[in-house]
Parts: structure tokens; sequence; C-alpha cells
């Protein structure tokens, strides 16, 4: 019961920080190291530069601009799908199942519905896209909006069915 409680009180909440950190990492720093004098001038630049974010939100196809159309990435990827865009959808999702399953694991969550699951997994990726933004270090698309949920959700289902598999694997075997 003490190995229990350790690991809900401890070990999955210190799991999940790290976790955060690397999907931060992934998504805001594409892999890199986390340089928050970099990111503070990114800043600067933006708040000192409206017309660097305007022209950013002008051309939503370039490198850094932003894609408000839903479906479009994914449609692009499948119509003439090339390895790094493959990777990149197939990415956004696994990236989030971790979060579907820590929102299950967390000792405050332990019921947690299906739509928290959503609504939390689309509040986290809109921040994380926003950031983007706001920082000049990637760009918006509404596709990794829905990518990133999915794969929450999909992250909940699998941990949900896993669940319901070991309580019936012990009742048989009981």
């Amino acid at each position: 019961m003490k190995l229990t409680k350790l690991l809900n009180s401890i070990v999955v909440p210190g799991l999940f920080v790290l976790y955060m950190y690397v999907l931060f990492k992934i998504i805001l720093f594409k892999f890199d190291f986390i340089d928050i004098n970099f990111l503070w001038h990114q800043l600067q630049m933006n708040l000192g530069n409206p017309d660097y974010s305007m022209h950013r939100l002008g051309y939503p196809r370039l490198r850094f601009g932003i894609n408000f159309m839903p479906l479009k990435t994914i449609s692009d990827t499948f119509l003439s799908p090339s390895r790094n865009e493959v990777i990149n959808l197939v990415g956004n999702i696994l990236v989030f199942m971790p979060y579907g399953i820590f929102l299950q694991l967390l000792p405050r969550s332990r019921m947690i519905s299906h739509i928290r699951v959503f609504c939390r997994s689309l509040g986290l990726s809109l921040l994380l896209e926003c950031l983007q933004v706001v920082f000049s270090i990637g760009s918006f698309d509404v596709d990794d909006l829905i990518l990133n949920t999915f794969g929450g959700l999909l992250g909940f289902g699998i941990f949900k069915l896993y669940s319901k598999y070991i309580v019936i694997k012990q009742l048989k075997g009981s």
C-alpha cells in the first residue's frame, strides 16, 4: 500500500513534470536546448516590431506562417506525402498520447472524463501553438490542434482499455 501511495504522490507527478519538459522542448525548441535568453530576445523583437508579427500573419503558407484552415495540412500530407510531413503528422499524435494517460494517473484526476481530456488536450495544444507565434519559433497550425487533441484522447482511450483488461484479468484470476 505504501508503494502505491509513493507512486501516486511522487513518482507519477515527477514523471509528468519530466514529460511536460520534453513536450515543450520538442514543440517549442524542436529538440534543441531550452534557451531563456533566446525566448526573451524573440519576445522583445516581436513586441518592438509588430510589423514582423503582422507579416507572419499575412502569409499563411510560409515556413513560419499560420494555418487557420482545418484539415489543410493533414489533407496536403495525404495528397503528396513527404517523409517530414508524415513524421510531423504522426508525431503530433504520438507526442500527446502520454498526456491523455497522465491525466488519468495524476492523483487529483482519477475519474477524469473524455470531455475533460479533450478540453485539456486542446487547451495545452492551443497554448503551445500560440507560444510558437508569440516567440516566433514555429508556426500556428490548426491541424496541430486537431492532431494533438486526438493524441490526448487516443492515449486516454488506450489507457482506459488497458485498465479494463487488467481488471478483467484480475477478476478471472481470483
